[in-house]
């Protein structure tokens, strides 16, 4: 498309192009991971595909907002009043696509964290965390969506009354402190998730590493911030180009965040060139393990430095743990059970209900 050496126009499809670009491959090999690799797609996966899908519908509303002039100056404007309005309804959906997406990203990342949480602090600052993201993006939505009254009034300039510009701007400082606020603790206290768990140093360092790049994310909001002023400027459309340009990097950073830490499988399947998963993972018809990825404060049966072992390794590979040695129950059921054994124990002779007790012993080669 054809833009102004003046314009801002290039800087905001290049940008939304790329990040745009990144996310779609994140989520694309995510679910390719989750639901081929590991065969374990969740909740979360499901949430963070509906905030692609929403990412999607951002970028679009960029593109088609270029196109009708968004980081134009209003000289452009002049006898094309149509384009004029057609650029501030894109810009207007694309702050709504974008509070959404943003929002719905980190949900989705704070339910994978809430699947490692062990301590009981953790879990209630992850939901602090949600509570927090979602307020400010419902207070943002409807201070964006009803700023006008009528809503048309935005970008038809008809009749009509809007709020003031300064509380719109206020609202808008509001949002961005709370989203860094929030990009910063599901940044940062994976660390403290991660840190405690019995896993040797580079693993620990290397999946902390891996779950805190949200943290870029919230660099984006935080230099957001200083253009928000511009909401009041004459030349809104030129002069916001800024807005539209950190709003995606921040989108898009979140989104693509989110994914890495579900990637690691996707190595060992490129390398042995299957997507089998390992043995010990198949279960007999029946059997039933004695274990959960769903996070719970009673740990009593577990100490504190195992806690969510089984938990991080199935956020981070899928799998149960490659790296342990350990004793696997499991609660079995056949119709006609076996003979005792040394390594079996009848839980009820009746319904033929049995434990069956073993050792898994699994070594890593990379």
């Amino acid at each position: 498309m054809a833009v102004d050496d003046d314009s801002h126009s290039k800087a905001i499809v290049i940008v939304t192009a790329i990040f745009l670009a990144i996310s779609l491959l994140s989520v694309g090999l995510r679910i390719f991971v989750r639901t081929q690799v590991v065969k374990a797609f969740g909740k979360d996966d499901i949430v963070m595909a509906i905030a692609m899908v929403l990412n999607l519908a951002f970028a679009i509303c960029g593109f088609l907002g270029v196109k009708y002039g968004m980081g134009r100056k209003m000289i452009h404007f002049v006898g094309r009043e149509d384009d004029f309005h057609k650029a501030l309804l894109c810009w207007w959906l694309g702050q709504i696509f974008y509070v959404i997406t943003c929002v719905v990203a980190k949900v989705s990342i704070i339910i994978s964290l809430l699947r490692i949480t062990v301590d009981r602090l953790h879990a209630y600052i992850l939901y602090a965390a949600i509570s927090l993201a979602t307020a400010v993006g419902v207070i943002f939505l409807f201070f964006t969506i009803f700023q006008c009254n009528p809503v048309p009034f935005f970008w038809n300039r008809g009749s009509g009354t809007c709020i003031s510009t300064d509380l719109l701007i206020g609202i808008a400082y509001l949002y961005s402190a709370g989203a860094a606020v929030t990009d910063l603790t599901i940044g940062l206290l994976p660390v403290a998730l991660i840190w405690n768990l019995r896993m040797n140093r580079r693993t620990k360092i290397a999946i902390s590493g891996i779950l805190s790049v949200g943290c870029i994310a919230s660099a984006a909001v935080i230099i957001r911030i200083p253009f928000v002023k511009y909401y009041k400027s004459e030349e809104f459309l030129y002069q916001t180009y800024q807005i539209s340009v950190w709003s995606n990097v921040e989108a898009g950073l979140g989104i693509t965040a989110g994914c890495l830490s579900t990637l690691r499988p996707l190595i060992r399947f490129l390398r042995d060139g299957s997507s089998a998963a390992p043995s010990h993972n198949i279960r007999s018809p029946g059997s039933f393990p004695l274990s959960s990825h769903v996070a719970q404060f009673n740990r009593n049966s577990r100490s504190k430095h195992d806690g969510n072992r089984s938990d991080v390794d199935q956020l981070w590979t899928g799998n149960d743990p490659e790296e342990y040695h350990g004793i696997t129950t499991t609660i079995m059921g056949s119709k006609h059970p076996n003979p005792r054994s040394s390594s079996e124990e009848d839980l009820n002779l009746n319904t033929g209900w049995k434990v069956e007790r073993s050792v898994r012993v699994s070594v890593r080669d990379d």
